[in-house]
């Protein structure tokens, strides 16, 4: 991990750097970690780095254990389940919501990370189109109304991520992965809410079967419980 620079958001860079580091695989699954070497790593006091922890342990990431440290945690196969039924709980009835509330400026923005989407795509920076696929879906979750729901679909893509694994370049390719967000853009463009709604879910559907398949080492039937059809 590189040294942040001090300024006003020291909080949110210290945040960002370790999530980065857990999700990379940096900082390992299982392993412990005490605040202040840290804290020396990334050239800050421990209190950002404590309170960056704490969020993340809110998250899931880390467990705090009494006198020794923070351990990086592991993500489960079961995990993997919980999370992805959740998405299709909070996802597809946030973005009919939003196709109904997002303005011009949305809509411009949405469209504008689309296409970082596709160039990230092109390039096969797969780094890159991650962080745009994490924007695209915020705009849609801020712009329904519900200021807690980015935060919490946020954490629960943490959870994967911080797996280690993805299905680009095993089940299917970045091109793939964009023309299900475009199924989205299109239906929200068109201001075809349920149409938004059902892509959305479609889409967070197909990550699911795939990414679970691909994990558990064989074509398996993925059962996410009691989520709506």
């Amino acid at each position: 991990m590189r040294p942040v620079r001090q300024s006003e958001t020291v909080n949110a860079q210290v945040f960002d750097a370790l999530r980065t580091a857990v999700i990379t695989g940096e900082l390992q699954p299982g392993t412990l970690h005490s605040v202040q070497t840290l804290a020396t790593q990334l050239g800050v006091s421990r209190t950002p780095v404590r309170e960056a922890l704490i969020k993340m342990a809110q998250h899931g990431m880390v467990r705090f254990e009494r006198n020794r440290g923070v351990r990086v945690l592991q993500t489960s196969l079961h995990d993997l389940e919980e999370v992805f039924a959740l998405r299709l709980l909070l996802e597809p009835p946030a973005t009919r919501r939003a196709c109904t509330l997002l303005d011009a400026a949305g809509r411009r923005e949405l469209r504008r990370v689309h296409q970082a989407m596709e160039r990230a795509a092109r390039a096969e920076d797969e780094f890159r189109m991650w962080e745009h696929d994490r924007r695209f879906h915020a705009v849609l979750l801020e712009a329904s109304g519900n200021t807690r729901l980015a935060g919490v679909v946020d954490g629960l893509r943490d959870m994967v991520l911080r797996r280690g694994v993805s299905t680009a370049g095993s089940s299917r390719g970045l091109a793939d992965i964009v023309a299900e967000h475009t199924a989205v853009l299109e239906r929200v463009e068109a201001g075809d809410a349920d149409g938004a709604a059902t892509a959305m879910r479609a889409h967070v559907l197909h990550t699911a079967e795939l990414l679970i398949a691909q994990e558990a080492g064989a074509a398996v039937d993925v059962d996410l419980g009691w989520t709506a059809p």
